[in-house]
């Protein structure tokens, strides 16, 4: 039986099933216990859904009942507000309320997704009757962006779509007038020297006098969705414009880690004190604004600024062990403060969607408090209000999509339970301003309908159209559905020929046992990660019953090994410490059309970051330029694989002359055949440029005229020879060839193995023809070359491609001819003076390529994006 091969496997079984069979029969009904709790069913989860819907419902019918046209509810006194009128600078209603029925702007496409078109019909048709943006408000650029602009854009892009199902046949794109009008409206805040927008603008009058000129980086970076697709569904490129103009403006103005701050001027562009940042207020959407716009667009430039700000975050934000992400200073990296607000929450959802799971996954596990504000050095709250936010449930529903771990159904149904125990009044949903002792807030902001309770919903509603939709579709920072039709998309020309993404599959926890971390081939949750109590220590919780139920006497709280995201190189081919050198030559760093070509490795700085795939490392900058997903780094700098003591090899290699002119003609064994036939012509003999090797024999014509000449350099020349059955000379020969040089391809086998073979057989060397056009000169390993003894009456020369060809078709001839044998010498007093070592052609590289183990390794970190061409 093969239980007696595998018994730790199948005793391990046993006891699990055993363990699991015995609480399932406890009397004990602890909810917290998953084992006690019923499983995920179809219908378990149906009516999670369907009692969100309920949720939903109750919240958005009080708000038509008690609060419309004002623009939000509150939900305590039973009626709707709209702007302070009496106090302009409460700017925390203010900058959200214009006055324009924002809850119901906002909340357009969840009924979309809710699946409510009669519902959407009749939001569609009030929205026309009743918004007008005709209004002396002053309300925040960035906010009536995200929510307004965003919310009508989204409804018309569904109202609009023919053969949809909510698809409205009377509709004329009103939607679409509403949303130019308010984009017209707000334009006039970016008329600033830096293309930065003003924070705020009155829809009514424009600017005023005295506005405040500071803006945050998410407030100004964070509009190109909203902007760009309503000049793409308009035909005015204005608002496109001035948003890429702004997003831009916040990036080019990074710090030389490539970090930007949370606050700018928008009049000069300068930075306010502190220059701190991070993931949360301020800042976020900036990040979520990159990355979304380019999976809408296509527009490369965009997943670079994600790319670059990604490896910046993750390098200098994140904490060492992987987990949390502080605040730091934009020009040091260093921590400025410990606190983490809850709009940091959103980060594991924008993670997963850029392919990053695993970190996704620690983030979101310290992410279960929903307090404002929390201290990670105290490991407390140091704010307590939830205002229903829903960056935490965001991040929770892309995290059950990724992995369809059902620790996320858990999460959201205790989401869902907090919500209508503690949140729900009479009258709608209430914001909660102490969570220690459930005080609540008389105001139900329009996110707790237009994201909040869309993502706990989506969560539990497997068959939403949306799971299946494999569009250019994104929700926004305010969760609304954007999306673009091919006649939408602009075909730029690309910086770069080809693109590589990485999108790894999520891997689930494989559980281990004995000091060899066997697997025992137990696929486990999230729960079962051996990181899940080091999370909990790190948020400060107390274990709960079920918790320490599982725990064992002989076990441990293991802390999570975590490698840097990135490393910083300087490149010498020997590891010593070399100057750097700030402006490479082109000969030195080329540019190439599918990356970059090192020719010299010596003083170059290297910058790495960590791939999603966990496979290794990539090269993202080399010196001043950046390396771009899809790029090559060709490595053809031979001295990297000396140590220091092969410094005397190399200056020996450089003494050596890279090129050498090689005589071919066909030598006559009967002379009377010559006279006879007249076969002797000048076509009969070829002239060619070789390519020396750096190894075997000298063949340098500047040469000491004292040292020993190599046979394939003697005046009368060597005969060339092959074996049809041995064509890269890989091989044993199967003959003796005294006096002659091996013709072989390109290979099968190293250059020094091709000479190795030629010596053995008693040739003279070996003419290799390359399989391109390009200039290579044979090199080897040092202490391969010292153990291969002596080989300096041993030659080895590389040929192009097309002169290869040439030399065949002689030696075609040569064989046969039955009195005429090809042979070869090298041109004495001959060099190609001032010839710069040439990087290799395209066709060298793509066959490279292929070969993925010829990667270069910088302190035992593999780089996949490199290829070796020596």
């Amino acid at each position: 039986m093969k239980c007696a091969y595998l018994w730790p496997e199948c005793l391990l079984i046993i006891f699990v099933t055993l363990f699991q069979l015995l609480h399932w029969l406890s009397p004990n009904t602890q909810a917290s216990n998953p084992l006690k709790n019923p499983a995920w069913t179809s219908q378990r989860k149906l009516a999670a859904r369907e009692k969100t819907r309920e949720l939903w419902y109750h919240g958005f019918d009080s708000y038509m009942n008690f609060a419309f046209p004002f623009d939000e509810l509150t939900p305590l006194s039973c009626s709707g507000q709209g702007p302070d009128w009496n106090n302009p600078g409460n700017i925390a209603s203010n900058d959200v309320a214009g006055n324009f029925s924002l809850t119901l702007v906002d909340v357009l496409d969840t009924l979309v997704v809710l699946d409510d078109r009669p519902g959407f019909e009749n939001a569609v048709k009030n929205v026309i009757e009743w918004v007008s943006f005709d209004v002396n408000t002053k309300p925040q650029v960035f906010e009536t962006t995200i929510r307004v602009l965003g919310g009508l854009l989204s409804g018309h892009i569904f109202a609009n779509a023919t053969g949809h199902p909510f698809h409205l046949p009377w509709y004329r794109g009103e939607l679409l007038d509403l949303a130019y009008d308010l984009g017209n409206r707000l334009l006039p805040a970016f008329s600033t020297p830096t293309g930065l927008p003003y924070a705020r603008i009155n829809l009514r009058h424009g600017l005023v006098k005295g506005e405040t000129l500071e803006t945050c980086t998410a407030g100004a970076g964070s509009l190109i969705l909203e902007f760009a697709t309503l000049s793409r569904l308009t035909g005015d490129e204005r608002f496109e414009k001035a948003a890429y103009k702004a997003f831009f403006g916040i990036w080019n103005r990074r710090s030389d880690i490539d970090l930007v701050g949370n606050t700018i001027n928008t009049w000069n562009g300068i930075w306010s004190v502190p220059e701190i940042t991070g993931i949360g207020a301020g800042i976020d959407s900036f990040f979520e604004y990159a990355l979304k716009w380019y999976i809408m667009s296509g527009e490369e430039e965009f997943l670079d600024v994600w790319d670059d700000a990604y490896a910046a975050i993750m390098r200098h934000s994140r904490a060492s062990d992987g987990y949390w992400y502080k605040l730091v200073n934009m020009n040091s990296g260093d921590v400025a403060y410990h606190t983490v607000d809850s709009l940091s929450a959103f980060w594991p959802g924008l993670q997963v969607l850029a392919g990053d799971v695993q970190s996704a996954i620690k983030l979101h596990l310290m992410c279960s408090w929903l307090a404002l504000v929390f201290d990670t050095n105290f490991k407390r709250a140091t704010s307590f209000q939830y205002p229903l936010r829903p960056e935490f449930i965001e991040s929770t529903w892309y995290l059950y999509r990724a992995t369809k771990d059902s620790f996320y159904l858990d999460v959201g149904e205790r989401i869902l339970f907090d919500l209508t125990t503690r949140a729900k009044v009479d009258c709608g949903l209430t914001g909660i301003q102490d969570l220690r002792t459930n005080k609540r807030d008389d105001r139900m902001e329009s996110f707790a309908l237009s994201e909040t309770l869309k993502y706990l919903y989506l969560l539990f509603d497997e068959e939403n159209t949306l799971h299946s939709d494999d569009s250019n579709y994104v929700f926004t920072t305010e969760g609304h559905i954007l999306m673009l039709g091919r006649e939408h998309l602009r075909h730029k020309r690309k910086s770069r020929t080809s693109e590589s993404h990485q999108c790894p599959v999520y891997a689930p926890f494989d559980s281990v046992y004995g000091n060899g971390k066997r697997s025992t081939g137990l696929i486990q949750g999230v729960l079962s990660r051996p990181d899940v109590d080091y999370a909990r220590e790190l948020v400060g919780r107390s274990p709960n019953h079920w918790d320490m139920e599982t725990w064992s006497p002989y076990g441990w709280c293991e802390r999570p090994k975590v490698e840097l995201y990135s490393y910083d190189f300087l490149l010498s081919p020997n590891g010593k410490l070399v100057p750097e050198d700030l402006s490479p030559s082109l000969l030195k760093l080329g540019v190439l059309p599918d990356g970059y070509v090192i020719n010299n490795v010596t003083g170059i700085r290297c910058h790495i970051i960590r791939r999603l795939d966990g496979q290794g490392y990539d090269i993202r900058k080399l010196g001043h330029y950046t390396i771009r997903p899809g790029q090559t780094v060709y490595i053809n700098d031979s001295s990297i694989f000396m140590s220091p003591a092969d410094s005397s090899v190399l200056q020996e290699e450089q003494k050596r002359d890279p090129d050498v002119e090689l005589h071919f003609f066909l030598k006559d064994v009967d002379p009377m055949f010559q006279v006879k036939l007249g076969l002797h012509t000048p076509e009969m003999e070829e002239i060619v440029v070789g390519y020396a090797g750096f190894f075997g024999a000298d063949l340098s014509a500047s040469k000491d005229a004292k040292a020993t000449v190599a046979r394939i350099s003697r005046p009368a020349g060597v005969i060339v020879s092959r074996e049809p059955n041995n064509e890269s000379g890989c091989k044993p020969y199967n003959g003796q060839y005294p006096d002659s040089v091996m013709l072989v391809y390109r290979g099968d086998c190293t250059f020094l193995e091709k000479l190795l073979q030629a010596r053995a057989a008693g040739a003279a060397g070996a003419l290799v023809i390359s399989n391109d056009n390009s200039a290579l000169n044979p090199t080897a390993n040092p202490d391969e070359v010292t153990q291969a003894g002596d080989l300096s009456d041993s030659g080895i020369v590389v040929l192009t491609k097309l002169a290869g060809a040439t030399i065949v078709k002689l030696l075609d001839y040569a064989e046969r001819s039955p009195t005429s044998q090809l042979a070869v010498t090298v041109n004495p007093g001959h060099h190609l003076d001032n010839v710069v070592k040439r990087p290799a052609s395209q066709e060298q590289r793509e066959e490279r390529v292929k070969d993925p183990s010829r990667i270069l390794y910088i302190n035992g970190h593999p780089l996949l994006n490199t290829r070796l061409l020596v």
